[in-house]
């Protein structure tokens, strides 16, 4: 079956494929001769929760971005279920930091997690019944079902990132890249989102996510990925040491 939106064509994945696998990726910004990433390689296989490590600078959401589809390579290749950045758009959920997202905008709950629907609708259809309640059903799973109608603005910083995780959810991805889900959080934010993630992980759905929490981190993942000075410095199911993580 092909899926359109924005005049992109979906293909299927590659049977047996890992969710992810990059081979010495280099990425960069113009105006910076040197580049953010150096040569970076990673397998991720389906169905693992996989943290992202390192300072800030090493690269981190650089990384996330190029798998995304939001940066063009400088070289190297990245493969999502075996296919090329583009070619399963829609298996893919990106998550940025927060403070990446114009919190004042004047929009609800409800509206901003509804736009995670429109990678399946393309430009033409509406959302419909079915849409909604999906929403609904992934706001109910968040604790956050109560605060549908409510301004985006008026959510605390806990609230913000559970909306934001939403709108990933209801796109119904099979690779999510979450940079900093749990910045800023409670408590209480924290473990719904943790049982969220660990339910995805349950459903076959990989994660790759950035985080400096590393309280957890052995209990949490399933493999650690290190990310210093835009190098790729170790990948082990242990928590790796880094300076100024």
């Amino acid at each position: 079956m092909n899926l359109f939106y924005g005049h992109r064509r979906y293909v299927e994945m590659i049977p047996d494929a890992p969710a992810l696998a990059i081979d010495r990726l280099t990425v960069g910004y113009a105006g910076l001769p040197e580049p953010v990433l150096h040569e970076v390689s990673l397998v991720l296989p389906a169905g693992v929760r996989a943290a992202l490590l390192g300072p800030n600078g090493s690269g981190k959401s650089t990384l996330l971005k190029a798998v995304a589809g939001l940066l063009r390579p400088r070289s190297g290749t990245i493969r999502i279920y075996g296919r090329p950045v583009g070619a399963c758009h829609h298996r893919v959920a990106y998550l940025p930091q927060r403070g990446d997202v114009d919190w004042r905008f004047p929009v609800t709950v409800e509206r901003m997690v509804l736009a995670g629907r429109y990678v399946h609708l393309g430009w033409l259809r509406r959302p419909g019944d079915e849409d909604r309640e999906r929403v609904m059903a992934v706001l109910g799973k968040l604790g956050l079902e109560q605060l549908a109608r409510r301004q985006i603005s008026q959510l605390s910083g806990g609230q913000q990132q559970r909306a934001l995780l939403a709108r990933a959810l209801v796109q119904e991805a099979d690779l999510l890249l979450l940079d900093e889900p749990l910045s800023a959080v409670d408590v209480a934010s924290r473990r719904i989102i943790d049982e969220a993630l660990n339910e995805l992980r349950n459903q076959g759905k990989t994660i790759l996510m950035t985080t400096h929490h590393l309280d957890r981190i052995d209990e949490e993942f399933d493999l650690a990925f290190a990310l210093q000075d835009g190098t790729l410095q170790q990948v082990a199911q242990t928590l790796p040491t880094l300076e100024g993580v």
